[in-house]
């Protein structure tokens, strides 16, 4: 089961990992501005947002995999899209529609609730940790298989191929949670009909709402360094292939990284470590901001920021089943995963608009700064849960 998970999200993950890399040879080889591939990314992360607690409702009550393996066909049609024909409407419908709700039904939020309802609760924080490296190591192997298709074929080859990966969701969704989960007296899931009312209780928890708001940090300065690192070195006159290199370094260095976080929220309340996540990535992204950028300077800031990249998702998962149980946790996961999404949609799309606008990134550091400060303090202002789940 966790290693079935981990290779759906390797697969999710890892693919659009890989979208900033298609930024500057969109507009060399089909004169796609920049902000057509931003407002892309930028509706795939809002999309994936807004179908996450859809596709975690429909997995709670009706089982993971065959959720997974729809959401990896939606996944492959997005990206055969520009592949054939290459402009904004087929970007705009594809990435940023297509893929985003692909990601929402194949990914993280979805598959780790099968992961937790799988394993007993002192065992959770290693497995959902697991888990969730899968998606690093889906970076760190599709962001030079992907610059190399561009560099061999252009970005429709690029495309297609990215696309082809997904028929690897036929070996691997079978194997997670195929049948509608057993049901614990009590903790029925809610299903589509039952999501509003579900969503209206866990918001009105003041700590479950601090802990949403501090998601919004996530996306948001994640979305940001995804897609716009590698452009950001390129106009500092680093080469090329440093981007490529940056992205790979933080997918190797969150394997490691998102199962020691996985770990940590078996020994402390998840939301301190989620605060403490925040704070290192803050610091990383001030020194980073506030130097000339090198090559070992990158690959340094890199590593910081990959070991702690995907951290934040058992540690997030972790702290909704302490709080809610894991009859629901899909559901609740998409709830709060909508306000990540949100901060994704701004990062991505408010980054494409200031490079267009003042040419540099340099106005957009400081956003990130203030940014992670808020999850800090919203993270560490919640309070245990009193009760523990039914």
């Amino acid at each position: 089961m966790v290693l079935s998970a981990a290779a759906s999200v390797s697969l999710s993950l890892g693919a659009r990992q890989t979208f900033g890399l298609f930024l500057l040879p969109l507009g060399v080889e089909h004169g796609i501005s920049a902000t057509v591939l931003g407002a892309s990314v930028a509706i795939h992360n809002l999309v994936w947002g807004i179908s996450q607690p859809f596709a975690g409702a429909i997995a709670d009550r009706l089982g993971t995999g065959r959720v997974a393996l729809g959401g990896a066909a939606i996944y492959a049609a997005g990206l055969l899209l520009p592949a054939i024909a290459p402009n904004a409407a087929t970007l705009l419908i594809g990435i940023g529609i297509l893929t985003g709700i692909g990601t929402a039904a194949a990914g993280a939020g979805t598959v780790l609730g099968a992961v937790a309802r799988a394993v007993p609760e002192n065992r959770r924080g290693d497995a959902l940790g697991l888990a969730s490296a899968g998606g690093s190591i889906g970076q760190a192997a599709m962001v030079p298989f992907a610059q190399w298709a561009i560099e061999s074929g252009g970005t429709s080859f690029a495309f297609a191929m990215l696309a082809s990966t997904m028929l690897l969701a036929l070996v691997i969704c079978p194997r997670l949670e195929w049948h509608a989960p057993i049901r614990v007296a009590g903790a029925a899931p809610a299903g589509i009909a039952g999501l509003p009312a579900l969503a209206r209780q866990a918001l009105g928890d003041r700590d479950f709402a601090l802990l949403t708001v501090g998601f919004f940090a996530c996306g948001f300065q994640l979305a940001f360094l995804t897609m716009h690192l590698p452009s950001h070195l390129a106009l500092c006159g680093l080469p090329t292939g440093l981007g490529v290199t940056a992205l790979m370094l933080i997918g190797l260095f969150n394997i490691p990284g998102s199962w020691l976080c996985g770990r940590l929220g078996n020994v402390i309340r998840p939301e301190i470590a989620l605060g403490g996540i925040y704070l290192l990535r803050t610091i990383a992204v001030a020194i980073f901001a506030a130097t000339v950028p090198t090559a070992w300077g990158t690959m340094i800031f890199a590593a910081v920021m990959g070991f702690i990249w995907l951290g934040t998702i058992p540690l997030t998962s972790a702290a909704i089943a302490r709080r809610f149980g894991v009859a629901n946790l899909g559901a609740l996961y998409g709830v709060c995963f909508l306000s990540h999404q949100v901060g994704g949609f701004i990062g991505a799309g408010a980054g494409a608009i200031v490079l267009d606008t003042t040419g540099s990134y340099d106005a957009f550091w400081p956003v990130m700064i203030g940014v992670g400060l808020v999850a800090i303090l919203t993270n560490w202002a919640t309070r245990a849960p009193r009760l523990a789940p039914a």
